[in-house]
């Protein structure tokens, strides 16, 4: 059994658990998967399944190097591809399917997925930095303010904090509580919010 799936993120809503209480949930498009590639000790040096996820349109977009890998191994051609480490016992193979019913209700999972790009962003809203006053006559709103001292050691040390590129980068949430699992529509509901915009694709791994 793989540890995890591929999934789509197609929104947030709400919904009442056992206590009548409002709880929001992602909606997620778990699958279905195929196992594309068995990586083994011998062979690979490790091992690990890559699996793709199953779209209706996934064979038309594959590009012909996706097209061509999954003709190798045997299955339909899968444009969206990530790999999970399993052990070496594993029963899965090429061409095996990975379903949402590999989770359970109340499970705990870790989401990994690329988070919204912000594009290029003041140190104020990157890392939170508070400023200058607001007051009349002020000349320090928003700038960063001092970044190295200038005679010693007259140079800026690499990781000071500036403005720059945010966001558009892996993030993963870990401890996520699966809040209710729908088979019959590949639907994964998981308490709160995971990384990424709707229609961006995450891997929901299972808490080991």
């Amino acid at each position: 059994m793989a540890n995890g799936i591929i999934g789509k993120k197609l929104g947030m809503t709400q919904i009442f658990n056992e206590k009548g209480q409002v709880v929001p949930v992602t909606v997620i498009q778990a699958g279905p998967c195929v196992v594309v590639q068995r990586k083994t000790v011998n062979k690979d040096g490790y091992d690990a399944v890559q699996i793709g996820f199953v779209d209706v349109a996934g064979g038309k977009r594959a590009s012909r190097p996706e097209k061509g890998h999954c003709e190798k191994h045997g299955v339909a051609p899968v444009r969206v591809l990530r790999e999970m480490r399993v052990d070496a016992e594993s029963p899965l193979k090429e061409g095996d399917n990975v379903l949402v019913n590999t989770f359970q209700e109340s499970a705990r999972v870790h989401v990994t997925g690329v988070s919204k790009g912000k594009g290029f962003a003041g140190v104020v809203k990157r890392h939170h930095f508070s400023g200058g006053r607001a007051s009349h006559g002020s000349m320090f709103h928003r700038a960063p303010g001092s970044i190295g001292g200038s005679s010693d050691p007259s140079r800026v040390f690499p990781g000071i904090r500036m403005g720059g590129h945010m966001g558009a980068e892996q993030v993963t949430v870990r401890n996520l509580e699966v809040a209710r699992v729908d088979v019959e529509n590949n639907l994964l509901l998981i308490k709160g919010a995971v990384p990424g915009p709707r229609g961006g694709y995450v891997v929901i791994r299972q808490e080991a």
